[in-house]
């Protein structure tokens, strides 16, 4: 059987050409041809001894999610659908800013944790991605924006920041997260820093352990809620590790993150959680946590019941937190108009949840949208 080459880490590889006779230094060569320069090819890998070239043509396959989509909005966001097989397609985001550009990628195909004001989670869940699939669309949105070159990349990195916070919990699907997160941050793969890779996660709170043991990178948290009551309501999860132990799990992540602070994520929900006493309480329940705080306007679905706080009672609430001394920013939404912002993400899934859904409505592409 072949071995997907976008699934393996540095380790994995050099084990699997150790399997077959190469010395270690030929995995270094191979992760640059695979991520540096985004190459499948292995005729074009010039500097690789022929004689292994023609070993992988047998051995190994590179073989990335299929790109089904490529949709840019009014203000530059672009949305890229992938077909991950099985009927189902997860969606990534990259988002250009001055300074940087963000890409937003998946780690399942939909998601099981139902929060009630996401999109994806009302699609249900069908399996966890692979690495090839999560890594997958770094190495395919890369060669999209033109990033990957057969002389290698440009002086400046299209891509500087990767946010697992698209579709799926990262830490429901932790083994393969870390194995795509040590190859994002390796120098002969991506090269990123830690400080400049966030996993967001709901707070499955022995896996926060672990990712801290073995990949430790930025740490969001969403939040959404200043206590226990309302978060059972927003974040089912909170139901098995409500906000005592989360608060006490994020204080242990901090002993190894590279950055000293948690980012809370809290979407704004009119008349939900955007209160001037709710401010205060999370004020009280965050206190002892060194964090920041970014407010998320609530962005509406099909379905939802919910509807966005408005702009001064956002206002508001960040001025409030950000009194009281903590660092609040306010997320600019963007790529709404292509379904494409915050928890708007719902690419297609075949529940096997059984849980109501719908179809997203950004698979209703024109023809001329559909990659070839």
């Amino acid at each position: 059987m072949t071995v997907n080459l976008l699934d393996l880490d540095a380790a994995r590889l050099t084990a699997f050409l150790a399997d077959n006779g190469e010395k270690p230094f030929r995995a270094r060569q191979v992760l640059r041809w695979l991520h540096r320069f985004g190459q499948r090819d292995f005729d074009a890998m010039t500097d690789i001894a022929k004689s292994l070239r023609e070993k992988l043509k047998t051995l190994a396959v590179v073989v990335p999610p299929g790109l089904l989509a490529d949709r840019i909005s009014d203000d530059g966001t672009r949305k890229f659908l992938f077909d991950v097989s099985g009927g189902n397609v997860i969606e990534s985001v990259f988002i250009p800013e001055l300074e940087r550009g963000t890409l937003c990628i998946s780690t399942q195909a939909g998601c099981a944790l139902d929060c009630s004001f996401c999109s994806t989670g009302k699609q249900g869940f069908n399996r966890n991605l692979t690495v090839a699939e999560i890594v997958g669309q770094l190495w395919q949105v890369r060669r999209a924006l033109g990033a990957g070159q057969e002389q290698g990349w440009p002086s400046e990195r299209v891509i500087s920041n990767v946010v697992l916070m698209g579709m799926g919990e990262p830490l429901a699907n932790l083994d393969n997260t870390v194995t795509a997160l040590r190859l994002m941050l390796d120098d002969h793969a991506y090269g990123l820093s830690r400080r400049r890779v966030t996993v967001s996660t709901s707070g499955l709170v022995p896996a926060m352990d672990r990712l801290r043991d073995e990949c430790a990178v930025a740490l969001a948290v969403s939040l959404h809620a200043p206590n226990d009551r309302l978060r059972d309501e927003l974040v089912p999860i909170n139901r098995k590790y409500p906000l005592r132990e989360l608060l006490a799990a994020c204080l242990r992540y901090l002993e190894k993150a590279p950055r000293d602070f948690v980012t809370f994520e809290y979407v704004m929900l009119d008349g939900i959680n955007d209160s001037d006493t709710q401010a205060r309480e999370l004020l009280t329940l965050t206190r002892d946590v060194p964090c920041k705080f970014n407010l998320i306007p609530f962005n509406p679905f099909p379905g939802s019941p919910y509807r966005r706080s408005p702009a001064t009672r956002i206002r508001r609430f960040a001025e409030l937190l950000s009194d009281a001394g903590v660092v609040t920013t306010t997320r600019k939404t963007r790529g709404d108009d292509i379904a494409a912002a915050c928890g708007q993400l719902a690419g297609q899934v075949l529940d096997r949840t059984q849980r109501t859904g719908r179809r997203s409505f950004a698979l209703h592409l024109d023809r001329q949208e559909v990659c070839t």
